[in-house]
């Protein structure tokens, strides 16, 4: 092909550009460019466009469609508009349906308020990932702080300090200075929220400095709000705590939003299948033999739910042993040791059972938002999955006899009432929209997205999102009657079960860690060791290798959060490596006793 010139080579590189190598094609446009700057050339040189002219053209259309397809179909009232006058970012594990209410409602409100036209700029993932997304943003944010602003050297020690909450205030190491500087700082990373997620995650955010109870000028942030609203935080309205879990910081860096529960989503054509009568009711069901291979579970590094409903689930068995040996006190001569004895034997019972309920997993999915997924498709009979997301899946599939095969259910004694907070970010770039949006959320009007039916007068206007409202005072008879879930009172249901912190609170890391060592690394393992205990009905020893946490007591776990808790990557991986390794050779024995029968 000669040369096309000038014109040609700008056609070329359109088309390029494309991706787009076709030697006919290419041909073709580049003709058209050189006889539209040219049209004296004779009548022989379009001989090319005119064969199979019509394909290219639809090529051509095809094209145009993908590139307007995002204008053509962008919503009639879309979250992004053209041009706005502020910008709001919220880090955020909301799924879509309640991102997309709220970015509605508040810049409606913020509208006829200011006059101002907001865009929400969402950043999302799931809890987990957002704390280390954090961390290391914030890292990132302060060692650029603290080298460039204050002039002093980097270094390794800084490194890990900056979000140290152990280090005091008076620490005149290079470390306490570190930690001063960055609590003293506006560092930011051009996020202003985080919202969504559980209290855990907050406070360790709180705790490491990176939420802040109000800006530098003291005017925006949740202390102001306080401050502006004192009815709004009282046992009548939004009290600091429902049975051992926190509803707000004591020190206003956080507060809850909405309400939650973790509890048990099952499939109930799939349980019939597998000739399970009764539906599961508490956490241990999940270990029924016949459900081998069929219960959905989530990784609990990443995922804080997943680790909650675990943590619960061996505080439960605690309180279960209590009241067990609570009813022969001639045992034990004072409370203390009785106390002492329960905590011991229901955190090794917890543990066990966790590793039956590990050995039915399908497998370790890296969400907790696929656990009501799997059950509803029918790739897992049940799971463990926070409240909101099961009874979303129920309405889902509800017919219009209402009867549904999704269903959930919160274990009674085992499963407490959570909240998902909101808090401001240090260095957030607008405080001030950041605190109205705060303010949005916790009021009447922000409060009865959560739970309202879709359509009424200031509930959502697509979907019901199926989340329980933080305030007390919302649940009136007038609210319940356009609520959702107007049957469920979870201010009464969180009197039958109490978060202790003080037994497992500290213990949160080490048990991600636990499931990771004890079941996920090995899981082909323990799951082969299960079968064929199963098989052989169950023999003594071979139970009792396969339950073999004697490693991992109340006592060693202590010890282990605490080497955990240095942060250091070396020694967690050694942890790491040993502890799998002795998990592996349990499991190896007790399929070895299974298939002897012993």
């Amino acid at each position: 092909m000669r040369s096309p010139g000038k014109n040609g080579d700008a056609c070329h590189e359109c088309l390029v550009a494309f991706g787009m190598e076709s030697a006919s094609l290419e041909t073709s446009l580049v003709q058209l460019c050189m006889d539209a700057a040219a049209p004296d050339a004779p009548p022989a040189e379009l001989v090319p466009v005119r064969k199979g002219w019509r394909r290219e053209v639809w090529v051509l259309v095809a094209m145009l469609v993908v590139l307007a397809a995002p204008w053509l179909l962008k919503p009639k009232e879309s979250t992004a508009p053209a041009s706005y006058d502020r910008r709001l970012v919220i880090l955020t594990p909301h799924h879509e349906k309640i991102r997309q209410e709220f970015a509605l409602a508040f810049t409606r409100y913020w509208r006829e308020k200011t006059g101002q036209v907001v865009y929400i700029d969402w950043r999302t993932g799931g809890t987990a990932e957002l704390a280390m997304l954090l961390r290391s943003e914030y890292g990132g944010a302060f060692q650029h702080y603290w080298t460039r602003t204050l002039k002093k050297d980097w270094s390794h020690e800084v490194g890990l300090a900056y979000a140290n909450s152990k280090l005091k205030s008076t620490d005149e190491s290079a470390a306490g200075v570190a930690r001063r500087a960055f609590m003293e700082s506006n560092v930011g990373i051009g996020i202003d929220l985080f919202f969504g997620g559980g209290s855990f995650d907050f406070e360790q955010q709180a705790s490491a400095g990176i939420l802040v109870a109000a800006d530098p000028s003291g005017k925006f942030g949740l202390k102001p709000l306080r401050e502006k609203h004192p009815d709004w935080f009282t046992d009548e309205v939004i009290p600091p705590s429902v049975s051992g879990e926190p509803f707000y910081d004591q020190e206003m860096r956080w507060v809850g939003t909405c309400l939650s529960s973790l509890g048990i989503c099952y499939n109930s054509d799939v349980l019939k299948r597998l000739g399970v009568e009764k539906a599961p009711t508490q956490w241990a069901d999940l270990a029924d033999p016949r459900l081998i291979g069929q219960v959905a579970l989530s990784d609990p590094n990443k995922s804080g739910t997943v680790t909650k409903s675990l943590e619960q689930l061996i505080q439960q068995q605690m309180q279960l042993r209590l009241e067990e040996l609570t009813k022969d006190p001639a045992t034990f001569s004072t409370e203390e040791t009785r106390l002492k004895a329960a905590l011991e034997q229901g955190w090794e019972r917890g543990l066990r059972l966790i590793q039956r309920v590990s050995a039915n997993a399908r497998y370790f999915t890296d969400s907790a938002t696929k656990i009501p997924l799997e059950v509803c498709q029918g790739d897992s009979a049940a799971g463990m999955c926070i409240d909101f997301y099961g009874r979303s899946f129920e309405e889902q599939v509800r017919k219009a006899d209402g009867s549904t095969r999704i269903h959930f259910v919160a274990p009674v004694g085992g499963s407490s009432i959570g909240v998902d907070p909101v808090a401001m970010l240090r260095g957030a770039p607008d405080p001030e929209l950041a605190m109205a949006f705060m303010e949005f959320v916790l009021t009447p009007e922000g409060q009865k997205l959560w739970n309202y039916q879709p359509g009424t007068a200031g509930g959502p206007q697509e979907a019901a999102l199926r989340r329980l409202p933080v305030r007390r005072d919302f649940y009136t008879a007038e609210n319940q009657a356009l609520m959702t879930d107007a049957g469920l009172l979870p201010f009464e249901q969180a009197k039958l079960f109490t978060y202790r912190p003080e037994w497992t609170g500290s213990l949160f890391g080490a048990v991600r860690f636990l499931v990771k060592v004890m079941c996920i690394h090995v899981h082909a393992d323990q799951q082969r060791a299960w079968k064929a205990i199963i098989a052989a009905d169950f023999p003594p020893r071979a139970v009792a290798a396969f339950e073999d946490v004697s490693l991992v007591n109340y006592e060693a776990t202590k010890r282990l959060a605490a080497d955990l808790g240095k942060k250091d990557k070396e020694l967690e991986m050694r942890l790491t490596r040993e502890m799998t390794q002795r998990f592996r050779r349990h499991y190896e024995l007790a399929y070895q006793l299974a298939k002897e029968g012993k």
